[in-house]
């Protein structure tokens, strides 16, 4: 288990109650009894330039519900935009074995808010195929509306970082010659979570281990130093053609190992736990089930 040593804001539903909350180690201390009326969701506290203050609001009381007592819920419930970036490591260019040299610009998708799952929450293989795989990501939370952001302000837009399981049935990504939206968009086959935390500053992310394991089995495992696209530039070149609005979401990529890469593929099958963790964020973990 990767423990981060930040703060962390979740979102989470207890006993039929949506509610949000400073997560430590003995529980949640649940914050929207005092802080709903100002900012009634986390993605609220994000558009208002305030979760510092709802840190200060937590930090130091005891909490008030055990951490097994919540369902953790998406992070930012309602995201205006999710954006997610493909290929964006050198070796997950090179499993593609196609003989291209490393792109010039990154591949740029969008994915629904349906399509994902919190924290602990299962992960559904649809009917309609068995190809379900995993891709653990880091997530960019926007924090400051902008468009054609300069690469050296980037990072002033950024409110907090989260992860990512980019769930993805593989077999639905190749059912057009130039989309991957059918395969990426089956509702709740992926998964965001399992908090945020406040964004501080670029030695935050620059530079963390980046893991996802299933069944406790290491797959993925890489720095985000080695992106080909870097936090700032994904920023920049997004911002370019959209502006960036408070709640938006970007996803930045994953590392090589997802099971498609496999001979013969693996594929996630009900029973599968997946865990994506990254230093300094924590361990979005899931199950995995099919969906009846």
């Amino acid at each position: 288990m990767t423990k981060p040593t930040r703060p962390r804001l979740a979102s989470f539903t207890h006993q039929g109650r949506r509610s949000y909350g400073l997560i430590n180690d003995d529980g949640v201390v649940d914050l929207g009894p005092q802080c709903a009326d100002r900012w009634p969701t986390l993605g609220d506290a994000v558009a208002a330039g305030a979760l510092e203050q709802l840190v200060a609001a937590g930090q130091g009381a005891t909490p008030d519900i055990a951490l097994a007592e919540i369902d953790y819920q998406l992070p930012i419930e309602r995201p205006g935009k999710i954006i997610c970036v493909g290929v964006n490591y050198p070796n997950r260019n090179a499993e593609y074995k196609d003989g291209q040299a490393l792109p010039e610009y990154p591949s740029i998708f969008v994915r629904f808010p349906e399509s994902f799952v919190g924290h602990e929450q299962p992960i559904m293989r649809p009917p309609e195929s068995e190809r379900l795989d995993y891709e653990g990501e880091v997530v960019l939370v926007v924090g400051k509306a902008g468009r054609r952001i300069p690469k050296a302000q980037t990072l002033e837009h950024v409110a907090a970082v989260t992860l990512c399981n980019e769930g993805t049935i593989r077999d639905w990504v190749r059912h057009a010659k130039f989309n991957v939206t059918q395969g990426k968009n089956f509702d709740r086959t992926g998964a965001m979570g399992p908090w945020l935390v406040p964004f501080e500053d670029e030695s935050q992310i620059a530079d963390i281990r980046l893991t996802t394991r299933v069944n406790g089995e290491t797959r993925q495992d890489d720095r985000t130093i080695n992106m080909m696209f870097d936090f700032r530039y994904l920023l920049n070149y997004v911002s370019t053609f959209t502006t960036l609005q408070p709640g938006d979401i970007i996803v930045t990529g994953t590392p090589t190992g997802a099971g498609a890469r496999f001979d013969p593929p693996v594929w996630l099958k009900p029973g599968d736990r997946v865990e994506v963790a990254a230093e300094g964020i924590g361990t979005l973990a899931n199950t995995v089930e099919d969906e009846t």
